[in-house]
């Protein structure tokens, strides 16, 4: 399990995003808060995460080299999740 989410604002995110950064590539995780809600977890890409309730709508990480994805069939997806 990735550790417990730092609360940080944007402002700060904006303010130390290098520092950030290095800390994210250690194995810190943090919860950026926006307008005082929480809006988006930041956290180290190949990190330990519990998958239950993930779903992968389209998988970027081969750069698109092997099957694009047209930008219609994206929204589709999305809107798919979102009803």
């Amino acid at each position: 399990m990735y550790p417990m989410a730092k609360d940080i604002s944007i402002k700060e995110l904006r303010q130390h995003l290098a520092k950030i950064a290095d800390q994210v590539e250690r194995g810190e995780s943090f919860r950026v808060i926006r307008r005082s809600k929480p809006s988006f977890l930041i956290m180290k890409f190949d990190a330990d995460v519990d998958e239950e309730g993930w779903e992968t709508v389209v998988d970027f990480t081969d750069g698109g080299k092997t099957a694009g994805v047209p930008a219609e069939e994206v929204l589709k997806m999305l809107k798919k999740l979102r009803s």
